[in-house]
């Protein structure tokens, strides 16, 4: 007779795998020795990671509840620079904020079994020795200080994607991991989708031939108002505007910044690198390839008359050494699908593929001009059954979800995460690449040894920007 799956049992195993068991779909295994880290605890292979939360907006608030669905997960402190956040108070978060982002403002409320510690300032967090661990979903400008300075202080990091907000921030980072001993995973959810993990090895390989071309797209309709059109003012009186800015130069606080609609304000992130950020790591990581040789771009803001300093339509061509085109499209002021299925179009010489996170389709080419054959591959489409989707409990679990339960794996075995600095760094590069094409009017051609543009300097100046005092990156 089965035994039924529960929440004990899946502790239990989980306990096993810790040991140096595998159970399927929960990542690597790890050593049953317990592992002293550079805060001087001592983690044991069932023992729970502490772990800080700094940023519990929007994104923050996701990523809190899939690690408190980790048995082997206790959330130690909540950090944020708006106090209702960090207090979990729903009924104290500003009306407006509500009224204009009904879907961004997380409700909260939750229930911890434990006391946690509160912070507006994220050193303190750092401070805390009985921390391991730290998930950071700041928006994309102070990735790079906390990363590092968290990697300084001891502490394992989960940090959101874009890894960086300039290409130099994140070697810096890259730097600061390799002259440690911490694990961090970069938050590229789709690394730990099986769809993807089965794909990444099969086309490289060849499945469906000599890749020439790969796209994908980001498509939302804000037409007409975008993010509006809105005049400086006060923020609210438990916001810490100063603190969110941190390294960017001052300016007074508009209600379209922030929370969450900083996206649209190239200072602070963009579409790119926001939602493109997934897409091209994926096209890169299926493709085999490192970085780009070239890149150009065009667009602009072209419909929306709104406070946007990015464009509202883009298009984006990476060319690579090995002979590979590759497209991202960004478009806000239309409506549609691009890819027939998924999102994301493959195309070979021997058939195309299309895919999205949990199924894909390959379809023979046909012959063209001169050419006799029939079909060189097998036409096939996949989809994940029950094997890929459920856990040890029984429920099923996204590539987020997985994504963290390896990176707490790693945290335990100290092996290398799926989502490496290195990885997260450069598939940053490429959207920042397009980014900087796109500023430039210029076609790039990228060094990715020397990560400098070899035809540009006016490209080269956008490597980085100057930090407002009294910030610092000591990568």
């Amino acid at each position: 007779m089965a035994v039924q799956p529960t929440r004990r049992n899946f502790i239990k195993r989980s306990s096993l795998a810790l040991a140096g068991l595998t159970v399927s779909g929960m990542g690597t295994t790890t050593s049953a020795a317990p592992l002293i880290d550079s805060g001087r605890r001592i983690i044991g292979a069932n023992d729970r990671v502490r772990t800080g939360f700094i940023g519990v907006g929007n994104r923050g608030t996701q990523l809190l509840h899939l690690f408190m669905e980790q048995p082997d997960c206790e959330v130690a402190a909540l950090c944020d620079v708006y106090k209702p956040y960090t207090t979990r108070s729903y009924a104290r978060v500003d009306p407006r904020y509500i009224k204009a982002m009904p879907r961004q403002i997380p409700r909260m409320g939750e229930r911890f079994p434990g006391p946690v510690k509160q912070f507006t300032d994220y050193r303190h967090v750092l401070d805390d020795k009985s921390i391991d661990a730290v998930c950071i979903a700041t928006p994309d400008h102070w990735h790079a200080l906390q990363t590092v300075e968290a990697i300084k202080a001891g502490k394992d990091v989960y940090v959101e994607k874009p890894l960086s907000k300039t290409i130099q921030e994140g070697r810096a980072m890259v730097n600061a991991g390799k002259n440690s001993k911490q694990v961090v995973t970069v938050g590229l959810n789709r690394r730990g989708a099986p769809t993807f993990q089965k794909l990444a090895k099969e086309i490289p390989e060849g499945k469906i031939g000599k890749v020439t071309f790969a796209t994908c797209s980001h498509v939302s309709n804000m037409f007409p108002n975008g993010i509006g059109k809105m005049k400086p003012e006060d923020p609210p009186a438990d916001f810490d505007w100063n603190q969110w800015l941190g390294p960017r130069a001052y300016r007074p606080y508009q209600y379209n910044i922030a929370p969450y609609m900083f996206r649209w304000w190239d200072d602070y992130a963009n579409q790119l690198s926001n939602n493109g950020i997934h897409y091209l790591d994926l096209i890169r990581w299926l493709i085999g390839e490192e970085a780009p040789v070239a890149v150009s771009a065009h667009g602009g803001k072209y419909v929306l008359d709104d406070d946007r300093t990015i464009p509202d339509t883009m298009h984006v061509t990476y060319e690579f050494q090995s002979g590979v085109l590759v497209t991202a499209t960004i478009l806000e002021a239309s409506t549609g699908k691009f890819e027939p299925q998924g999102f994301l179009e493959f195309r070979g010489t021997k058939g195309t593929l299309y895919t999205g996170e949990d199924d894909y389709k390959m379809v023979p080419a046909q012959p063209g001009q001169f050419q006799t054959w029939k079909s060189l591959m097998q036409p096939e489409e996949y989809a994940l059954g029950k094997d890929d989707t459920l856990l040890t409990d029984g429920s099923y679990k996204n590539s987020a979800f997985r994504l963290i339960r390896n990176f707490l794996d790693c945290v335990k075995s100290r092996k290398e995460p799926w989502a490496t600095l290195e990885t997260g760094h450069r598939s940053t590069t490429m959207a920042h690449l397009g980014t900087i094409a796109m500023q430039t009017k210029k076609r790039l051609e990228w060094d990715a040894v020397n990560e400098r543009f070899a035809n540009s300097e006016e490209a080269n100046k956008l490597l980085s920007y100057a930090y407002r005092e009294p910030w610092k990156l000591n990568g």
